[in-house]
C-alpha cells in the first residue's frame, strides 16, 4: 500500500510560482511511476506531468511544458511539481498519483493510489 499526501498549494498571482510536494508512505514507493493530475471546477481531471521510478522518463501535458517541472527524491519518498509562470487557467485541485506499472504514464486509469489533492488558485 502507498499513501500520498500533497502540500504546497495556495493562492498566487499570475506569473508567480509554487512548488507542490507529494509525500508518500510505503517502502515500495521508489519503484512506482508518479504523476500529477488536476481538476478544475466543472471540468474533467486531466494529466499534468509524470515521472518514472528513477526520474529517467518525464512527461508533460502540452499546456504546462516549459513552465512546470516534475522531480523526485526517492530517499525522501517525495515527488515535486515546480510550477512557474502560472496562469489563471492553471487554477485547479492538483492530485498526486502512483502506479505500480504504467505504459502510457499519462492516463489516470493506470494509477493505483491517489492523494486527496491540494488547491492551486492563480489570480489574474
Amino acid at each position: 500500500q502507498v499513501q500520498l499526501v500533497e502540500s504546497g498549494g495556495g493562492l498566487v498571482q499570475a506569473g508567480g510560482s509554487l512548488r507542490l510536494s507529494c509525500a508518500a508512505s510505503g517502502r515500495t514507493f521508489s519503484s512506482h511511476v508518479v504523476g500529477w493530475f488536476r481538476q478544475a471546477p466543472g471540468k474533467e481531471r486531466e494529466f499534468v506531468a509524470s515521472t518514472s521510478w528513477n526520474g529517467g522518463r518525464k512527461y508533460y501535458a502540452d499546456s504546462v511544458k516549459g513552465r512546470f517541472t516534475i522531480s523526485r527524491d526517492n530517499s525522501k519518498n517525495t515527488v515535486y511539481l515546480q510550477m512557474n509562470s502560472l496562469k489563471p487557467e492553471d487554477t485547479a485541485v492538483y492530485y498526486c498519483a502512483a502506479a505500480r506499472n504504467s505504459y502510457y504514464y499519462t492516463v489516470s486509469y493506470e494509477y493505483d493510489y491517489w492523494g486527496r489533492g491540494t488547491q492551486v488558485t492563480v489570480s489574474s
